[in-house]
């Protein structure tokens, strides 16, 4: 029965987290469309490519075992977010933009060869879990902790214009579905980072109950702050979602980044 428990909420952390990671892709459409990035960053989708490459080298069954469902969604959100990259490399607006997405493209795949290659030929059993196990959380924290900068900008704005609902949700149950899958698992390198996501989920929903009657009143001047800031949320993947003006494209390209599991 727990073995059943643990698929189930694998299962659905696999369905929400292909949300998150999807979720996206209006803003690149619109960069396809313009056949520029403009003012969006590459930078949260680096971040995210290398966390779900991390996190999919640790599920496989010979670093961390009965944790394939791990490895089947970060390995689809590897390739999403690769996409992601080669179009923001494709359709850079500036040389430098190219550049500097190239240098991010090219520590990430770094830093995952270099975690790849240590454990597989120094390491062995726990060993070799520990060090995957280790790396991937850190990167999963730090993408979990990414939509700290919208909660702070909903509080000072007193408005969750740019911190739609549906995506606060999923980052919420994105997280509560890995929380528990890793504590079926009895894994704290899944158990920790989600858990720390469903919290934040649960605060971003908090947030919203509390202003959900004010989601005009950040207009002006804070919607460039704000897409700003929903940017740099990215994938979390869980990368989440919305769409419409620049700063609406930046909300949904930021779900992406609290998805990862």
């Amino acid at each position: 029965m727990e073995d059943l428990a643990k698929f189930l909420f694998g299962v659905s952390g696999n369905v929400i987290a292909l949300f998150l990671f999807l979720s996206p892709v209006p803003t690149f459409w619109r960069i396809i469309r313009r056949k520029s990035t403009e003012d969006f960053s590459g930078v949260p989708y680096n971040m995210t490519l290398i966390n779900c490459l991390l996190s999919a080298w640790y599920g496989l069954p010979f670093v961390s075992p009965n944790n394939i469902l791990v490895s089947t969604i970060n390995g689809a959100g590897a390739v999403i977010e690769t996409a992601y990259v080669v179009v923001f490399l494709v359709f850079a607006s500036t040389h430098k933009t190219r550049l500097r997405t190239l240098g991010l493209a090219a520590a990430v795949a770094s830093v995952f060869a270099a975690v790849a290659l240590v454990s597989l030929l120094a390491l062995h059993g726990q060993h070799r879990k520990l060090l995957c196990g280790v790396a991937a959380t850190v990167c999963s924290i730090c993408m979990y902790a990414s939509p700290l900068s919208i909660m702070r900008l909903v509080i000072k704005t007193k408005s969750v214009e740019y911190m739609p609902f549906l995506l606060s949700l999923a980052v919420f149950l994105c997280g509560t579905s890995w929380f528990i899958y890793g504590l079926l698992g009895r894994d704290p390198f899944v158990t920790i980072p989600n858990g720390c996501g469903s919290f934040l989920g649960a605060v971003q929903l908090v947030l919203y109950a509390i202003y959900r009657n004010n989601k005009g009143a950040g207009g002006g001047s804070g919607g460039k702050q704000a897409g700003d800031d929903d940017v740099e949320m990215a994938e979390g993947r869980n990368n989440k979602v919305a769409d419409g003006g620049a700063a609406d494209d930046d909300s949904t390209a930021g779900g992406k980044a609290s998805t990862e599991v």
